[in-house]
């Protein structure tokens, strides 16, 4: 083949650290936007950003010369900066070390992008940590639960 074409669309899932201070609600809107102008700068593709103030859902196309744990990595050190510079009670603010992605197919792109839209109506009924585990179960992804959520 003459050029490289890839299309590989990620639910990635990460969390605050538990010692960092939550994100106010007015801040989501701004830290979105930032965490979009990130991953276009890497030349992926922002198609939904969202979640709470302990954590961030991205539904984004991995650019193809990147690998996942440099994109991650990358989003996640930028952003944790840009909050620290929002002010003194986040100068501490740290994501927690791990993430999770998951492939979502070209059929469910809509209704990953109503999930991440619908944060506020799922955390009504279930914690980050229940929503978690249920993205893990549906993928079939082992984990032990005792290391989970530690930072």
């Amino acid at each position: 083949m003459a050029s490289t074409l890839v299309k590989n669309d990620l639910h990635i899932v990460f969390h605050v650290k538990s010692t960092s201070p939550r994100i106010d609600v007015t801040l989501l809107p701004s830290l979105y936007s930032y965490i979009g102008g990130i991953i276009n700068r890497r030349n992926g593709l922002a198609l939904e950003i969202g979640g709470m103030p302990d954590h961030i859902h991205i539904l984004t196309a991995l650019p193809k010369t990147m690998s996942l744990s440099d994109y991650v990595r990358d989003i996640k050190a930028v952003s944790s900066k840009w909050m620290k510079g929002k002010g003194v009670q986040y100068a501490k603010f740290e994501w927690q070390e791990g993430y999770g992605a998951f492939s979502v197919s070209p059929s469910l792109i809509d209704k990953t992008v109503n999930y991440i839209r619908s944060q506020g109506e799922h955390h009504s009924k279930r914690t980050f940590q229940e929503e978690y585990k249920m993205f893990l179960d549906a993928y079939h992804i082992d984990y032990d639960e005792r290391y989970l959520f530690t930072d």
